[in-house]
């Protein structure tokens, strides 16, 4: 089991949704389609996302690439 130094930052569905500046379902559609990689942490189905996956998206996205 990972300690929680060991774990890397990660950042919820508001959090990923408020830095965008889009809503929640638009987050959740990118999820599933591919374009934002999440990780689901229960049974429920919520997800988190590696802080590292959203700065290379913001990346990209301002360099012109698509993925």
């Amino acid at each position: 089991m990972l300690i929680e130094e060991e774990m890397e930052p990660m950042l919820s569905l508001n959090e990923v949704a408020n830095l965008l500046h889009i809503h929640q379902n638009t987050v959740r559609r990118w999820s599933d389609a591919g374009i934002i990689k999440a990780i689901q942490i229960n049974q429920r189905g919520d997800r988190r996302f590696l802080k590292k996956d959203i700065e290379l998206f913001l990346r990209n996205m301002n360099n012109g690439i698509d993925k």
